[in-house]
């Protein structure tokens, strides 16, 4: 089978683009392919059997184009990239595109995109909060901070690689732990439930913060793994809902001077 390729579009469009292109029936067009022709404004045009055997026997003492064959199976090509909804082979990825996982393609508002840009974020937030309590003496809360920034690095390798996410102690504590202390602030620091408000400063406020984006995250997965009836990667999830109380427990443990 044939195939044409936009690399071969580019070749013989290189000093002008017709305003029509003309193709045969059996010949396979890639999807950037397409694109590249839509690009250009050129009307893509599929021949009729009839009309390709005739312009075959019209056209056979010119030079005809040629067209990048598919080779044999056990030669089998393989392509840089794939579209993850139809299968078609892209030479290059299209601006609209990005790698949900090896070289498959995907709208870069597919779900799983869209958390991963949330776990960016999240990294990103941390880091300029640990620059504001660093600057504020906090450094065992800086430190602390640090096992949840590797953590959600963890997270995010976990779900871009589709590997299962080791269980583990963050800040200290196991799953179980931050779910109990988060639970019973008075039993374990002393303090009540935390209401946050103004009041309570910079470092309050920018924890509050950071733990109401982690919520964010967390249902953005839920979201990207929720498969009907079902929802796939539960340890991603579970170890997002964990953050959200490993960051009140900070709230907690801070405001009742443990860091001191």
């Amino acid at each position: 089978m044939k195939v044409l390729t936009e690399t071969v579009l580019r070749a013989e469009f290189k000093h002008k683009a017709p305003a029509q292109y003309f193709v045969n029936p059996d010949v396979l067009i890639t999807p950037s392919a397409r694109q590249y022709l839509r690009d250009k404004n050129v009307k893509l045009v599929i021949q009729s059997k009839e009309q390709s055997e005739q312009d075959k026997k019209k056209c056979a003492h010119k030079h005809e184009m040629e067209y990048e064959e598919l080779k044999t199976p056990e030669h089998k090509i393989i392509p840089k990239y794939i579209s993850y909804y139809s299968g078609g082979i892209y030479e290059k990825k299209p601006e609209h595109m990005t790698q949900i996982h090896g070289n498959k393609l995907v709208y870069k508002d597919h779900p799983r995109i869209i958390l991963r840009g949330k776990l960016d974020s999240f990294q990103s937030e941390i880091l300029t909060f640990q620059i504001l309590a660093d600057a504020k003496g906090e450094k065992r809360l800086v430190e602390e901070l640090e096992d949840v920034l590797i953590y959600i690095r963890e997270i995010l390798r976990a779900e871009v690689l589709n590997e299962d996410l080791n269980k583990r102690e963050v800040i200290g504590l196991n799953e179980e732990q931050l779910r109990e202390m988060s639970h019973h602030p008075k039993k374990y620091f002393g303090i009540g439930h935390i209401l946050p408000n103004y009041e309570m400063g910079e470092i309050m406020i920018g924890l509050n913060s950071l733990r109401s984006s982690v919520r964010e995250v967390e249902i953005a997965a839920v979201t990207a793994f929720k498969k009907e009836c079902e929802v796939e990667r539960l340890g991603i999830i579970r170890a997002l809902n964990r953050l959200s109380s490993c960051i009140y427990i900070i709230m907690c443990k801070y405001k009742a001077g443990l860091y001191k």
